[in-house]
């Protein structure tokens, strides 16, 4: 993936590599909030999902890293942004947000890959305005409700459909890892199906699902909560008899039962029953989960940081839901980088509950930066130090790299 070294005059005779060290340095009549983006760079690390990490260089010799959602955030979406972004100063987070999103109008930037990109520049540019004001990133976003963040583990078994191998894993992993709080798929083939393609689930079906629920939730209800999620795989109709069914049980959440698009029947599923219902992964902006919020379509609202908007446009999804006293459980599939940017909101945030952690079973995830610890007892301490609070480790960056990719530049 190549860098990206534009300058704000493409005819210049001279890169980044060529500016002298008095060029770089800040003149005795700039203060030192006048700083200028030179450079935005990525690089794609092969993790157990495709972690873009994004980098924006500065004059004062700061960089900061962000992350963009995987399958977004590609290094052609990333150049054609960065013209935008080299000369402008990194502190005006807000009006660079909107300017990347009016510039990339044509391309789609209200979703999808677009946004994601966005996100993944937002995020990098919280951590190096951080760094320039010498301020933790919550710090940016508002400030500090708790000083860590409670952790749920997405967990993943061989035998994903056996009940039995799903309740051992949660128990193990409460067990071993000090986790309070877990989460299971439930889109897992039961042996039962006809046509999973019509989204129908039958009576078999259920009943497979709910000895999931049973066999997981009595092993391991007493020391932790445990949501299940559904990838948005049912019909309007299952997914209701499915919640009724669940009833009985205590489940903390279920996630996503029926597909994204139709808010009218997300809104049906979730009043039907009192099986806590969450959804938001899949949904784009502050614009995309208002009527979510507003219709009472949810119980409890999962954004995505990297993907959905960014740091701030998080925070205005949970103000937002905070007015519908709807909590707010990050999904989160990401690197260090992303997880810690979803950590510093949810410190920052009255309604946060949980966030995701996806990467239990990577023994190298921790590797990619230079700190130790993130997680410790299904918590994440959020750090005092500028910015997100951690250092890459570029040589695990480069051991981790999707083949084909640039190493970042050293700051």
């Amino acid at each position: 993936m190549p860098n990206y070294r534009t300058l704000r005059d493409p005819n210049a005779e001279y890169t980044m590599r060529d500016l002298s060290a008095e060029t770089m340095d800040l003149s005795a009549d700039r203060g030192p909030r006048d700083v200028e983006i030179t450079d935005v760079q990525t690089t794609m690390v092969d993790g157990n999902y495709p972690w873009i990490l994004v980098r924006v260089y500065t004059d004062a010799g700061l960089v900061g890293t962000g992350e963009s959602y995987w399958g977004g955030g590609d290094d052609a979406i990333i150049e054609r942004m960065a013209p935008f972004l080299i000369g402008e100063n990194p502190l005006d987070i807000d009006r660079l947000y909107e300017h990347l999103i009016q510039k990339m109008s044509g391309e789609g930037s209200i979703s999808g890959k677009v946004i994601s990109a966005i996100s993944g520049i937002e995020i990098a540019l919280h951590d190096v305005a951080g760094k320039i004001l010498e301020l933790p990133a919550y710090q940016l976003v508002g400030g500090k409700y708790r000083d860590e963040v409670r952790v749920y583990c997405d967990l993943h078994t061989e035998d994903e459909a056996n009940p039995i191998a799903c309740a051992d894993e949660g128990e193990r992993v409460v067990e071993e890892l000090g986790y309070d709080a877990i989460k299971f798929d439930l889109d897992v083939p039961s042996g039962h199906e006809k046509d999973r393609a019509n989204r129908h689930l039958r009576g078999p079906e259920i009943d497979h699902k709910v000895e999931i629920v049973r066999e997981v939730t009595e092993r391991v209800g007493d020391r932790a909560d445990v949501a299940f999620d559904c990838h948005w795989s049912f019909t309007a109709g299952s997914a209701k008899r499915l919640a009724r069914e669940l009833e009985a049980y205590d489940v903390w959440w279920l996630e996503d039962p029926v597909p994204p698009e139709n808010h009218d029947v997300q809104q049906e599923v979730t009043q039907s029953t009192t099986t806590p219902i969450t959804v938001g992964e899949n949904v784009y902006r502050t614009h995309g989960q208002r009527r979510l919020i507003e219709n009472q379509s949810l119980d409890i609202i999962a954004p995505d940081l990297p993907r959905v908007g960014g740091m701030r446009e998080t925070r205005k999804i949970a103000d937002l839901a905070d007015l519908y006293y709807v909590p707010v459980a990050m999904h989160n599939v990401s690197s260090p980088i992303g997880t810690m940017a979803s950590a510093q909101v949810a410190a920052a945030i009255p309604n946060s509950l949980a966030l995701e952690y996806h990467s239990y079973q990577l023994g190298w995830w921790e590797d990619l930066v230079e700190e130790d610890g993130l997680i410790e007892d299904g918590r994440m301490e959020v750090p005092e130090k500028p910015g997100l609070g951690l250092t890459l480790d570029l040589d695990a960056v480069e051991e981790h790299m999707v083949e084909g990719e640039t190493l970042f530049d050293e700051a």
